[in-house]
């Protein structure tokens, strides 16, 4: 299944709209780096509202998703952690260290446009 990202002005937004499998993963990674650097990107949202379940290899993959492009010099912001669904992460160890998270898609977009307006640039490593 592929997960439809869209270009909002300087933006990307990964909508992820169910269960994904491990190759689906793998492919919205792939996509996501391809088209940060298509479109020169200053930040990416990860929308895993309707994800009921992360498991360990899902979070990995978001944190090797931001990783990636933060080396291209965009940030990622991680959107919709259900309440269930981070309590399981913090009870199974799972983080998304240094990855910046919002309750929904508005306040990610808030987080990226306030970083971004400030003039502090391009996120550090």
């Amino acid at each position: 299944m592929q997960v439809p990202i869209l270009k909002q002005g300087p933006f990307l937004i990964a909508t992820i709209q169910a269960a994904l499998t491990d190759a689906d993963l793998e492919q919205l990674r792939s996509a996501l780096l391809e088209r940060v650097v298509r479109f020169r990107s200053l930040g990416v949202i990860v929308d895993v509202t309707a994800m009921d379940v992360m498991d360990s290899y899902a979070s990995r993959i978001l944190l090797q998703i931001s990783h990636m492009i933060r080396l291209r010099g965009t940030e990622t912001v991680i959107v919709g952690i259900q309440p269930e669904v981070a309590f399981a992460m913090v009870q199974l160890g799972l983080t998304l260290e240094d990855v910046p998270t919002a309750l929904d898609l508005e306040e990610g977009l808030a987080h990226l446009q306030q970083k971004f307006a400030t003039g502090s640039g391009a996120p550090g490593p």
